[in-house]
């Protein structure tokens, strides 16, 4: 038992634990579908999808340093890629997913190099006028886009053979996704440029010391940032099957921003948990209040907050260092291996420093200072400091037995026989 618990505390135990909780996600993620009614399984997938957005967000602001008010945009422009596609020149749902995730990184990477001189608030606001440019240009451009009604497209449709419904294949599709872009977020932040990047949102300048090369990393952020926007969109397009610029308002870039900073800034599991606050929180506040929604849905903002000041995916780690603080002290001295000052054994006699043990005469100085010293060689004298006479009241010499003493001085050399 000692052995296995000694094991599970190294690298190779960790490794273990995450293997198994990742094996037991994926079992309950493939489970779900069978076991959820349909518009819960409907729940569930719009999570996923708003994961795979919150992921370029995290990229962008968590771990790239940077603020954006404008990641709704990029989110629409996937969407509205993967509607124009279907409707106008009637492609496959598959084919409209590279398309959507490389136009989104073009656009992102074009955005990215005028916001190099910009940074904190100004960022914040320049892409906060982008989400609140975008709806009313779609609007404009009526014969591509639909104008305000929208564009009406196809779901996705399962397979004959795979004898799933609607709703289940759907789910499975999105689920996939998902999982390969949180698994290319993850390598993407443990390579080279994961970590230009977190040198870069730590200090600038010792970075840029270092070799990292600013211009280059910030904008490959939101070029990367965009690219999971518009994999998200294309997402929404395929579950919702319409699209419409009110969908797409700046509200819900405040949205995903709050979703993100509610799951965890800088962390790979942070988006999973703002996607299912993005999901459910709004659906919550309307059961609770009709009238004032977006009361009720501050106050939840509010309220975790104050309990996980670092996100939903720290909280655990929070609530585990205040157990370990408050644990008895007892249990902290038991384990001080200070043994701790106790009686002595009967029958031992205590070790007193003014008087001498029993049976052994006192020195007195008389004596002492009657003792002939030992002859000393050269050497030894030179290199032996000389015993400085006791200060104490027992070590005073009288003019007597001053004169009776014989010593040699101090740096004196030794006495010879004749002598």
């Amino acid at each position: 038992m000692s052995t296995m618990i000694a094991t599970l505390g190294t690298d190779r135990g960790r490794r273990l634990r995450a293997m198994l909780t990742l094996l037991l996600a994926a079992a309950v993620a493939a489970g779900a579908p069978f076991y959820f009614a349909p518009f819960q399984v409907f729940q569930l997938t719009m999570v996923l999808l708003y994961a795979v957005a919150l992921s370029g967000l995290n990229l962008l602001v968590g771990f790239g340093g940077q603020i954006s008010l404008g990641h709704g945009a990029f989110f629409a422009a996937g969407a509205y890629t993967a509607a124009v596609m279907l409707d106008r020149y009637d492609t496959g749902h598959l084919a409209t997913l590279p398309v959507a995730a490389a136009g989104c990184f073009l656009l992102g990477l074009a955005f990215g190099v005028p916001a190099l001189r910009l940074r904190g608030l100004y960022l914040a606001l320049v892409t906060l006028a982008f989400a609140v440019f975008l709806p009313p240009l779609l609007k404009r451009l009526e014969p591509v886009t639909g104008g305000s009604m929208g564009l009406t497209v196809d779901k996705l449709r399962p397979p004959a053979w795979s004898g799933l419904a609607e709703d289940q294949w759907t789910y499975f599709v999105v689920l996939a996704v998902t999982a390969a872009v949180l698994l290319l977020a993850r390598n993407l932040l443990r390579s080279r440029v994961g970590r230009a990047l977190l040198a870069v949102r730590d200090n600038e300048s010792a970075a840029e010391v270092m070799g990292v090369r600013l211009s280059l990393h910030k904008t490959m952020a939101f070029a990367w940032s965009a690219m999971f926007a518009g994999v998200a969109g294309c997402l929404y397009t395929w579950v919702i099957g319409f699209v419409s610029p009110d969908s797409f308002s700046f509200v819900l870039s405040i949205t995903l921003l709050a979703g993100l900073v509610v799951g965890g800034l800088g962390s790979l599991y942070g988006p999973l948990l703002g996607g299912a606050f993005v999901m459910y929180v709004p659906s919550v506040s309307q059961d609770v209040s009709e009238a004032a929604p977006g009361v009720v849905f501050g106050l939840l903002i509010i309220i975790v907050m104050f309990v996980a000041p670092t996100g939903l995916a720290g909280l655990p780690g929070r609530v585990l260092g205040a157990v370990t603080h408050r644990l008895p002290r007892a249990t902290t001295i038991a384990a001080d291996p200070t043994p701790e000052a106790g009686p002595a054994p009967e029958g031992e006699p205590k070790p007193s420093s003014a008087a001498a043990p029993e049976g052994e005469p006192k020195p007195s100085s008389a004596a002492a200072a009657h003792e002939e010293p030992k002859p000393m060689s050269a050497s030894a004298a030179d290199t032996e400091p000389q015993p400085q006479a006791d200060s104490g009241p027992s070590a005073t010499l009288t003019p007597a037995d001053a004169a009776v003493v014989d010593v040699e001085p101090v740096g004196a050399p030794p006495r010879t026989e004749k002598e």
